[in-house]
């Protein structure tokens, strides 16, 4: 089996990733990050998500984004409500750019030549490293600055769930035989991983759910 990586947060988006690179015969091997965020019940998550779906291997990384803070996610700024216009403040600057980056590390490390994450610019809050223009213009510099890139067969960057609805995701994921109550989206979960119901990814969640027609299974407060 080819080696992957996959960037896996604990959440519904990554757990499909995981299991669409599997049935592609991936040997899957998880990537979670500690990056200061408030919600880390999503990391216990990502754990169940990997032994479940079989990954190969799962490791969590640590950076300290907190230190940096500019989110709601990573700082003490209320995490809103309902999505506004622009970018909302749950955005984390340079959060995918930097776990790609390590992704695109253990992928050298590992000899794989692809990185599945699980990105998506229908359903999502308008964040700037969620579109199509990011994937490509890091897949180039993927393959610009690594030795892989230069020298070996190249490096792709997968993103499956790029141009589905958030309903096209739960559709896959039962497919897949995904357990959705193993994973954790909302941006204030507690430590028992319960959802909040009112934040724009519990809002996005739980529309998904229901325009797929999928009871959901989500774990409220």
């Amino acid at each position: 089996m080819k080696n992957a990586v996959v960037l896996l947060s604990g959440g519904m988006d990554s757990a499909v990733v995981v299991a669409i690179a599997r049935e592609q015969g991936f040997a899957v091997h998880a990537l979670s990050v500690r990056y200061g965020q408030r919600h880390t019940s999503e990391l216990d998550a990502a754990a169940r998500v990997a032994s479940t779906l079989g990954a190969a291997a799962h490791k969590t990384v640590h950076v300290d984004l907190r230190s940096i803070g500019g989110s709601a996610l990573t700082d003490d700024i209320d995490v809103p409500e309902a999505g506004g216009p622009g970018i909302p403040v749950t955005y984390v600057p340079a959060r995918n750019t930097i776990m790609l980056s390590v992704a695109l590390g253990w992928a050298e490390v590992l000899g794989a030549n692809d990185i599945f994450c699980g990105v998506n610019a229908v359903d999502y809050s308008g964040y700037p490293d969620c579109r199509p223009e990011f994937i490509q213009a890091f897949e180039v510099l993927a393959n610009v600055a690594t030795k892989a890139g230069v020298e070996g067969a190249g490096l792709r960057i997968q993103a499956p769930l790029l141009r589905m609805s958030k309903a096209d995701i739960v559709r896959e994921g039962v497919r897949l035989g995904v357990d959705f109550a193993q994973t954790v989206s909302c941006y204030q979960a507690d430590d028992q991983g319960r959802a909040c119901g009112h934040c724009d990814a519990c809002r996005l969640r739980a529309a998904g759910f229901a325009d797929a027609g999928v009871p959901d299974p989500t774990h409220y407060v």
